[in-house]
């Protein structure tokens, strides 16, 4: 049964004519309030020669000038965040067309001297037949690191790295993230490959292939790939019915 408070009219609810929400907005005044800046910094990650690597610029400008950093920075006024993340992607790498997650924002007060600057973190994944450096307008270098044992970071970018690798291994548990750095047609080897250099330690090889190969999620392909001296191996391919 409705009361006398339910039955609330339009004028009691005091809704705004469209002149009168023009007038409000027209007399809002954003500059009342202090606004942070915001930027996005993309964590660029690979694997080669069984590590996995890191892309990081070395900054040309204040502050922290001649340092080491994750490639970034500010948002343009009519960007979305992912959008954002991709412009920066493509131009440090030359390329888009990657795996690309948001990770976490990181909004230390004091993480920033110039202003107060609040960043939202994306990483990439490219597989080494993708790598293309190139330093954008703030950075005077772009160079692949050891994404364990990089130097000194700018910022709070140690950080960020640090908690980037935390996600990327944690995802290896229940995703198949790691498949997103290989070439579509790979070998067991291979794949134990990435994921050693993820998670920064060796694995046993019998138990690796009957772990993987138990999921269902690898379909074998005809075709073997000869390594070496060694006999030709099998070559597999991710399933992507398995992943539905």
């Amino acid at each position: 049964m409705s009361t006398r408070a339910d039955k609330t009219t339009a004028a009691e609810a005091q809704i705004d004519t469209p002149r009168e929400a023009q007038q409000r907005k027209d007399s809002y005044d954003p500059g009342k309030f202090e606004r942070p800046s915001v930027t996005v910094d993309v964590v660029i990650l690979t694997v080669r020669e069984r590590r996995l690597e890191v892309m990081l610029v070395r900054r040309r400008h204040w502050p922290f000038e001649g340092m080491w950093a994750i490639p970034g920075g500010f948002i343009a006024p009519n960007e979305s965040l992912e959008d954002s993340a991709r412009r920066e992607l493509r131009e440090e790498t030359s390329v888009s067309d990657v795996y690309l997650e948001q990770l976490y924002p990181f909004g230390d007060p004091g993480r920033d001297p110039r202003t107060r600057v609040i960043t939202v973190v994306y990483y990439a994944l490219l597989r080494a037949d993708q790598l293309h450096l190139r330093a954008g307008d703030d950075a005077s270098d772009a160079q692949w690191f050891p994404a364990y044992g990089h130097p000194s970071l700018a910022f709070d970018h140690d950080q960020i790295l640090d908690y980037t690798r935390q996600r990327l291994r944690s995802k290896l548990e229940y995703t198949t993230i790691g498949y997103q750095l290989l070439a579509p047609a790979f070998t067991l080897s291979e794949l134990q490959e990435v994921y050693e250099a993820i998670l920064n330690r060796p694995l046993d090889k019998r138990n690796f292939r009957k772990k993987v190969l138990s999921t269902g999620i690898l379909e074998q392909l005809p075709e073997t790939r000869k390594a070496g001296q060694h006999r030709p191996a099998a070559l597999y391919r991710f399933n992507p019915k398995a992943d539905k």
